[in-house]
Order: structure tokens, then C-alpha cells, then sequence
């Protein structure tokens, strides 16, 4: 003792600085970079003395009346303990002692929100997530954009046509689109000897993809806590809630109704738009814009000079909006969408979805966040409200209200399942005709608590339909059975799980981790061909190969031990104190080996053994994206829990397993690879200037946050080896190669800046990336350059 955690060798240090009666200070980290070797521990370590120290000053010597932890998250609640009902010996309870603490939390995270409510009895504030816009396109994706207009307006033309064609398949080499599309060799094709449909087809797959990248929603710099969203930005959250059909209101999709009023069916054209269907890209492209278009119509009636929205105008309850009908004006949302060239669409069909939309606005704009926090500081009561994604869920708005999480014996509903089914027919498809029309036998799944909590349970539910087991709702609705689909029903096989589920998952959803265990026990004992039952299958292999009975050899749900959290493969990268790749796959293993069993409920047992038999077998590796505010770099948990090169080392013949995601933040849902997941999330966000720049102009803590996808980019490199060289090296000529941008970096945040360089020389060395002498020299000089400039030199 003391350490040296926050301590001169002699002192313990709090850090942080008085503002009359007012403290703000640092909460100490974890402890894990003092001492590597704690991220391997199967359990979680205890605080270190600087932490104990600061609570301690909190209580005892500044003699706070009240705390308030600010942001999205800190570690106390997370600190080793029991999982619920704290006792004196858990650490958040000796920490917290008897401070009132309130906490302003992310609205879209409720899950960890929960557990800052159980664990340090905290009374949370929702905040808004960052602003979000369209990624939009640049550089050569620009390009791109402009040459296939002109290749639609001349494509019949014999001399101009083939060119354009040769002009696009050129530049999208350029832009790294041949690992996404299936280009022809530059070499040797000529557009002018192809045929038009198969031009069309060229021109239609790089038009699909570059569109995927436009409409992507991207978090525009960090939310201000008490700023109401702008105009413009109210408008790109109101586009993504019109995506939505919303069946239980009795509300259609904008895209829907648009695209019925020319006589198709959305999803028809979403599955054309994804099979680069020319026309169907195009139409997908229109609908996209006329959806904007009308948005934008009902936001501008109630826009100030200033860009901000006042007072909601609504057509709906007014005079005005009855005197237009009587004088037969359109609605101007309806006339934008005729203005974008669908005029026979219905405006009595449209205006369920836009009293909603009306509704969904004034809940954006409100503002309470302020007022939520000195509400909890002065003990008065504070309003609950449901945490979430605000587009799936726009009762999530507005913000600055206490967030609960849902009836979690009530997941997952039955439009859950249903969308789930949808997911696990695209996802087998895929796999089907990516392996010779043969079905994977065992697919590896992570589940959040989060995404269960924003989505009543879809990846539950996922899991279940792969092995072919139907959840069954009481008369209350509440789901605590589960029932086998015959497999004449079913119509394939059913496919073996292995799930690893977050800490946060089983701290709020562990009956949901025995209605899987029940279902996938059921298929096990299930009398059935084994090429019919690949869960049968293999618990038989184990069952033989552990020397347990068929029922044990089947358990397939893991996690973390009581009271532990993560895999720390998130935390061993972000510190750079990784020896080598084995290191982070014994520690997934080691803390991630706990298994749940429905025969002994409430105990997790550590069988690590069981738990590499199990992923032994696995061919496919799969999690889902569910909301566009948290994406696969925003964050470090999807790469901390990724179990793909954990797979590879354990198989028989060290093949590494197909890694999937599937992408459910909008409509139309996609089913795609783990390297096109990270490609898109780097284009869309840190090789893009509207991202990099929203960053940079909210300052010091923006260039963290480049800082931070940069490393979780290399995350995935380490986990998995999905992350293409183009993806470093394009960032390198961003961030390093333009003079101009590393002194608005270096002058910004130098520590950030210097953990970049530190990343980009960490990944070459790693054999990540490989890139020139010239780029290491210019990186080693400038590691150099900053570490002076922070020493003061």
C-alpha cells in the first residue's frame, strides 16, 4: 500500500478542484493498467486504494451531500460484489456508503443503467445521445454518386455508356469497393464488348453499395446536456422513426406507403436494392429522398430563424390545418412527396404515421435534462420513463426523466420472434449458399443485455429459432415455456448455439438464460437423425469425449462468473499491455467459461472445458447490430466478446469460423460479414469528414473519441483479423500525412493524439498493418515530437 494508482508513493491523490461548494472530480479507472496480469483472474479484482481513497475523501472529508456521476459509465457499479440485494462486503456498497448519488445516463443504454441502480443505488437522468445525420459520401464514393447518374441518363448511348462503366469500376477499385462488390479485373474487361444487363448489373451493385454508405446515420459530435436538438438534426431522427411500421398503432412505414402508391411492396424493393437490382436501387434511392423531403416539410412549419424548433405547429388540432382541407390544399408533406415524383401517393394513409411524427417531435425538441438533475439534487421525486433506442421506442423522449428497462419476463414478444425468424432465414441463406447449399452445424452467439432490453429480445429469440424451439406466452403474456417446432415444420436442421451472454444479460435477463437452456436441453434430448439435429449431435460427441451425461454435455449458455464483467480483452487492448493474441483468448475463455445450468438455477459453474468442447465445433460466429447510435468501433464490448480466432485456435483443423452481423438499424434489415460490418463503420465514420470534423469542432474530448475508434478498429484486427489494410492505411494518409490536420490534433488533445500514434505504430508491429519505412519513420518522429510537447520540452 498505497500502490501506485493514483499515489505519489506516499500520498494517495484525489483528483479534481473545488468550485466553492461544489467538487468535480475524476473517478479513478479500473486499476487494471497498474497490473496486467488481474485481466486474466476469472473473477474481478478489488478496488485499488486510490479508488477507496476517493469515496472516502467524498464522504469524509469534502462531506458531499450528494454525488453526481456524469456520463456514461464509470466503474463503481461494476466494482466485484453480489449481483443484486448488496451486502456490506460488496464493494460498490462500502464505496457508495450512505452518499445519495444521482447519475446522468445515456437514454439508449437502460441496461447498464439498471445496474447502476442495484449496484450503487443510484437515481438516474436520461440524456440524449449525440445528434444524428447521414453519413453522406466523399472523395471518390462522390465520385462514384456522379458517374452512375450520368451512366442512367446514357447507359443505351454505345460510345458514352461502356465508358462511364469503365470510369466506375475504375474508381471503385480505388475507393477499396472490390471487397464489397464483385468487380471484373480492370486488366482485361471492356464495358463496350459486355452486354447492357450485365452493365446495368456492374453500375447497380457499386450504386447499392455506396447508397448503404450515404444513408448510414452517424452520431455528429458529442450531445450537450440541456441542448435540444437543432432542426436539421431533429429531422434526420424523425426520418429513421418513419422507417419504422409500428403495427400495434395501427402505423405504416413511410417507405411503405410511398412505395405502394406506385404499386410495389418495400420489402420487394429493399431485396432488389440489396441484389443490386439497378432500378431497384434508383427506386430505393427516391423513396429514401421523398422520405427525407416530407420530414423536412412537417419540421420547417415549426423552425425558428435561428434553426432550432420553438413551439410544435400542429396540423392536426388546428384551424388552419381544417381550412386547408376545406380550400383542398395538400398537406405540404404530402406535397413534398408528390414533388419528389410520386404523385398518386395517399395523404389519408399517411396521416396516422404523421400525428405520430408530430408527437415524436415535440418529445425531441422538450427539454428537461437540466431541470431532471437539480430535481434528484434537491430530493424531489423525478418522473420515470422507459430506456431505448428513441427510434424504435420514441417513448424513450423526452430526456431528463428516471429510466427504468422493461418486464423482462415479457420478452421476447411476438414481433420479436417474428423479426428474428426473418434474420435466421437471411443469415442461413447466406451461409447455405456461401458452403455448397450445406447448413452450418454450430453457430456462436453473443447476447446484450442492451439490445435485448431495445429490441423485446430478437437475438433471444434468434437463438431459439436456429435450434428450432418456440417460445410460448402465458395467458399475462409472460414468456417462461418453450415448446420444440417438429422438423417437418421446421424444414432444415437444427443448428447447434454456443452463447456467451454479457454480465449485464445475466444480471437482468437470467430467466431468460433458462428458457434457453430448457430449449436447447430439448432439442438435445430430442429423438432425431443427427443430421437433423446438430445440438443432439455434438452433445452426444461431448457427452462421450467429458464422461457426462447427454443433458450436462448439452449446457450452451455462458458467461462471466457473479458479480464479474467482460472478458477484459477490451481493456488488456485499450492499456497496450498484451503480450501476444493466446493472451486474450485465455482470457475470454478463462472469464467467459461460466456455465448456466436450468437443473441448478442461480449458479453459474465454471466449466471451461465444456465451454472449449462446445466452441470446437463452431463454424460461424455471429452478433447483431441493433441501433445506429452505438456501432461495432464506437465501442470495445463486440470485439471484448468476440469469440472467432478463440474458435480457430481450438478447431481440429484450425479453419477460422465465417464471422456475421446482422445490421437491424433500419428497416431492411441485412445479414452481412464482419469485414463488410467494419468497412462500413470505417467509412462511414472515421475516414469521413463529416464524422471526424463534427469531432474535432466539440474539441478535447472529440479527439479522444477518434482516438478510440482508431484502437477498437485494431481491436478487431486482434480478435478477429477482419479489418482490411486499406482501413490503417487510409486513416494514416487522414490523420498523420496532412500536416494541417496533426497540429489541429497535436494543439487539441496531445495525450489523445499521442495513444493515436502510439495505435497506428502498435498495429504495425503487431503485423496488423503494413505499410512503408517512410510512414513508421514519420510516426516514430512524431511519438517522439509529442512526448516533448507534453513533458513541456
Amino acid at each position: 500500500a498505497p500502490g501506485n494508482l493514483n499515489s505519489d508513493g506516499q500520498n494517495l491523490l484525489v483528483y479534481g478542484k473545488e468550485f466553492g461548494n461544489v467538487f468535480i472530480g475524476v473517478q479513478p479507472s479500473f486499476g487494471y493498467e497498474g497490473d496486467p496480469m488481474r485481466l486474466l483472474f476469472a473473477k474481478s479484482a478489488s478496488p485499488h486504494h486510490g479508488f477507496a481513497a476517493y469515496y472516502t475523501y467524498l464522504e469524509k472529508i469534502f462531506k458531499a451531500d450528494a454525488v453526481l456521476h456524469f456520463g456514461t459509465h464509470g466503474s463503481l457499479e461494476f466494482m466485484p460484489g453480489k449481483q443484486v440485494g448488496m451486502s456490506g462486503t460488496c464493494y460498490p456498497d462500502r464505496l457508495i456508503s450512505s452518499l445519495p448519488s444521482a447519475y446522468l445516463y445515456a437514454a439508449n443504454n437502460p441496461s447498464e443503467a439498471t445496474i447502476a441502480k442495484r449496484r450503487s443505488y443510484s437515481a438516474t437522468v436520461s440524456y440524449l445521445t449525440p445528434p444524428a445525420e447521414n453519413a453522406g459520401l466523399y472523395k471518390g464514393l462522390k465520385e462514384l454518386k456522379e458517374l452512375i447518374s450520368s451512366y442512367q441518363g446514357l447507359r443505351e448511348n454505345e460510345g458514352r455508356g461502356p465508358a462511364i462503366i469503365n470510369s466506375i469500376i475504375s474508381t471503385a477499385y480505388t475507393c477499396n469497393l472490390d471487397k464489397d462488390v464483385d468487380l471484373p479485373d480492370m486488366e482485361t474487361y471492356d464495358a463496350l464488348a459486355d452486354t447492357l444487363e450485365n452493365r446495368d448489373a456492374i453500375a447497380g451493385a457499386v450504386y447499392s453499395q455506396i447508397m448503404q454508405i450515404e444513408s448510414r446515420l452517424l452520431p455528429c459530435g458529442l450531445h450537450t446536456v440541456g441542448v435540444p436538438p437543432t432542426a436539421e438534426e431533429a429531422i434526420a431522427t424523425l426520418v429513421n422513426i418513419a422507417q419504422l411500421d409500428r403495427p400495434e398503432d395501427d402505423i405504416e412505414g413511410l417507405p411503405r406507403v410511398i412505395a405502394s402508391s406506385i404499386g410495389r411492396d418495400v420489402n420487394d424493393v429493399y431485396r432488389g436494392n440489396n441484389n443490386g437490382v439497378l432500378e431497384d436501387v434508383e427506386l430505393n434511392t427516391r423513396i429514401v429522398e421523398a422520405s427525407r423531403a416530407a420530414v423536412r416539410a412537417l419540421v420547417q412549419q415549426s423552425t425558428g430563424n435561428d434553426g432550432r424548433v420553438k413551439e410544435v405547429s400542429s396540423f392536426f388540432d388546428d384551424i388552419g390545418g381544417a381550412f386547408g382541407q376545406l380550400m383542398g390544399q395538400k398537406k405540404p408533406w404530402t406535397q413534398a412527396i408528390i414533388d419528389a415524383g410520386f404523385p398518386a401517393v395517399s395523404e389519408e394513409r399517411l396521416a396516422p404515421l404523421f400525428a405520430y411524427l408530430e408527437f415524436c417531435l415535440k418529445q425531441v425538441v422538450k427539454d428537461n435534462e437540466l431541470g431532471g438533475i437539480m430535481e434528484l439534487l434537491n430530493g424531489e421525486f423525478l418522473m420515470p420513463a422507459p430506456g431505448g433506442d428513441p427510434i424504435r421506442n420514441p417513448e424513450v423522449l423526452p430526456t431528463g426523466r428516471n429510466m427504468h428497462a422493461l418486464d423482462p419476463s415479457a420478452i421476447p414478444t411476438g414481433a420479436a420472434v417474428e423479426v428474428a425468424e426473418d434474420v435466421v432465414r437471411k443469415l442461413l441463406e447466406k451461409l447455405k449458399d456461401e458452403n455448397d447449399g450445406m447448413y452450418p452445424e454450430s453457430i456462436a452467439f453473443t447476447l446484450w443485455g442492451t439490445d435485448n432490453i431495445k429490441t423485446y429480445g430478437e437475438s433471444l429469440a434468434q437463438v431459439l429459432a436456429l435450434v428450432g424451439v418456440r417460445p410460448v406466452p402465458d395467458s399475462l403474456g409472460r414468456v417462461n415455456k418453450v415448446e420444440l417446432i417438429p422438423l417437418e415444420q421446421l424444414g432444415r436442421p437444427r443448428v447447434d448455439v454456443v452463447v456467451s451472454c454479457s454480465g449485464v444479460f445475466r444480471d437482468l435477463f437470467i430467466n431468460q438464460m433458462n428458457l434457453m437452456d430448457r430449449g436447447i436441453k430439448l432439442a438435445a434430448e430430442a429423438d432425431e437423425p443427427d443430421d437433423m439435429n446438430f445440438v443432439r449431435k455434438h452433445a452426444k460427441e461431448q457427452a462421450e469425449e467429458l464422461n457426462v451425461s447427454l443433458r450436462d454435455a448439452a449446457a450452451r449458455v455462458f458467461s462471466n462468473s457473479a458479480g464479474s464483467y467482460s472478458a477484459n480483452v477490451g481493456l488488456a487492448i485499450e492499456n497496450g499491455g498484451w503480450e501476444d493474441e493466446s493472451q486474450l483468448q485465455d482470457q475470454f475463455l478463462t472469464r467467459k467459461g461460466f456455465a448456466f445450468n436450468a437443473d441448478k438455477p442461480g449458479m453459474m459453474e465454471q466449466q471451461a472445458d465444456l465451454f472449449k468442447s462446445a466452441l470446437k465445433t463452431v463454424d460461424v460466429t455471429f452478433q447483431n447490430l441493433d441501433s445506429s447510435e452505438i456501432s461495432i468501433t464506437d465501442v470495445s464490448h463486440y470485439y471484448d466478446s468476440d469469440p472467432t480466432k478463440v474458435v480457430q485456435g481450438l478447431r481440429d483443423d484450425k479453419k477460422k469460423p465465417m464471422a456475421l452481423m446482422a445490421d437491424t438499424t433500419t428497416a431492411n434489415a441485412q445479414v452481412r460479414t464482419l469485414s463488410e460490418t467494419v468497412r462500413l463503420d470505417a467509412r462511414t465514420k472515421l475516414l469521413n469528414p463529416k464524422f471526424y470534423e463534427g469531432m474535432l469542432s466539440t474539441g478535447y474530448e472529440g479527439v479522444r473519441e477518434i482516438t478510440k475508434r482508431l484502437r477498437n478498429t485494431m481491436g478487431w484486427s486482434a480478435t478477429a483479423g477482419d479489418v482490411d489494410n486499406f482501413v490503417f492505411e487510409d486513416a494514416n494518409s487522414v490523420f498523420i500525412e496532412d500536416p494541417a490536420m496533426q497540429q489541429r490534433l497535436l494543439d487539441t488533445n496531445p495525450n489523445a493524439f499521442r495513444d493515436m500514434v502510439t495505435t497506428f505504430l502498435e498495429a504495425n508491429g503487431r503485423g496488423y498493418w503494413d505499410t512503408s519505412e517512410e510512414n513508421i519513420e514519420r510516426l516514430q518522429e512524431l511519438y517522439a515530437e509529442v512526448e516533448d510537447r507534453i513533458e513541456g520540452v
